[in-house]
């Protein structure tokens, strides 16, 4: 029994610590999935406070890891733990059953799950934890107090700081579809074995007060002007298997709306993107935008912001991309991009671009 629980213990602890580890390698992936879960909820006031609830969640799931893993302090943890399993259950639960959140983000974009394999992680978790719970006597502590704080303070100083590196200076690994020497283009084929949805297009009409819906291949025999026209709307008949590409959508446009996304990627000289979401003026854009052009002739700045841009970058090449896109290519911003063609050559965080 002894060895059995400390198997166990070890698991688990070994398992938080890494699921912490994974996110807090990019805690911005997960404060815009936890923005995703408040939207759903329509609680969107709270996405202001997503990335200091990021950075908190994964310093407590990696200490408490090592916690149970040093047995100190052992029963708080085992309490604590179940109370974190039982949230975590409950948000995969939530995108299992409600199919309204595609993924959990339990290990971040590194190793993405389907809520299905996530709920049944964390049933496994909860009932590990529970067996751990009700074994709790048998387990002896042997950790000094001092030493057991020690290492816990210690451990949450580092984590702490590594989140911090990372926001300033990138994710120390980039699981995303933007990294380093990934080809854009490439990223937005279909993958291979690829199903997609089979839909149909439901017309919904109206007439002598009565609503009527269906297809284009099954329009009423009497159908006439007498019918009124209302909405329409895609219905999903038969369902895919849910690969899609790693880029759905990659678009770039001038201020004025012109996609350029083709000339850039058909252009034969090396040509930089910088990417920010919004125009800070505390930025140092000055002195980047000096170190960058001493190297490349073709410089654009890539924003969701026009106001800003159009007030702070006056006379750069300025292009508007979706929020969500910059979002997911740049975790800081600014981020430079070296491109060749749709080919990403260099990815760096203007605070480390010499």
């Amino acid at each position: 029994m002894q060895n059995f629980l400390k198997i166990l213990r070890w698991s688990v602890g070994i398992l938080f610590i890494f699921s912490g580890l994974i996110k807090a390698n990019d805690p911005l992936g997960l404060s815009y999935k936890m923005q995703e879960f408040f939207d759903v909820w329509g609680m969107g006031f709270f996405s202001d406070y997503t990335l200091a609830l990021s950075l908190f969640m994964n310093i407590l799931e990696i200490v408490t890891g090592i916690a149970l893993i040093i047995k100190y302090p052992y029963q708080q943890t085992l309490w604590l733990l179940l109370v974190l399993i039982v949230f975590f259950t409950f948000l995969t639960g939530y995108a299992l059953f409600s199919g309204k959140i595609k993924t959990c983000g339990c290990f971040g974009d590194c190793i993405p799950l389907t809520p299905q394999t996530s709920f049944i992680k964390d049933i496994v978790l909860l009932l590990s934890i529970i067996i751990l719970l009700l074994n709790k006597k048998k387990v002896k502590t042997n950790m000094h107090p001092a030493l057991g704080i020690f290492i816990l303070l210690l451990s949450t100083f580092a984590v702490g700081y590594g989140q911090k590196q990372v926001l300033d200076h990138l994710p120390i690994i980039d699981c995303l579809p933007y990294k380093q020497g990934n080809d854009i283009v490439e990223k937005m084929k279909m993958p291979q074995g690829a199903i997609p949805d089979s839909v149909a297009i439901m017309m919904e009409f109206e007439k002598e007060g009565k609503k009527y819906i269906f297809d284009a291949s099954n329009f009423p025999e009497n159908f006439d002007s007498t019918y009124v026209y209302k909405d329409r709307k895609e219905v999903v008949i038969t369902k895919g298997n849910g690969l899609k590409p790693a880029i759905e959508d990659f678009t770039l446009s001038t201020l004025n709306g012109v996609d350029t996304t083709q000339q850039l990627f058909s252009n034969p000289l090396p040509y930089v993107l910088i990417f920010a979401g919004k125009i800070d003026s505390s930025v140092p854009w000055e002195t980047l935008l000096t170190k960058v052009k001493s190297k490349h002739t073709l410089v654009y700045i890539v924003t969701a912001d026009k106001s800003g841009a159009s007030e702070i970058l006056k006379n750069q090449n300025i292009l508007i991309a979706d929020i969500t896109l910059i979002k997911t290519a740049a975790r800081v911003w600014p981020t430079v991009m070296v491109m060749n063609g749709s080919n990403i050559m260099q990815k760096i965080s203007y605070l480390d671009y010499k």
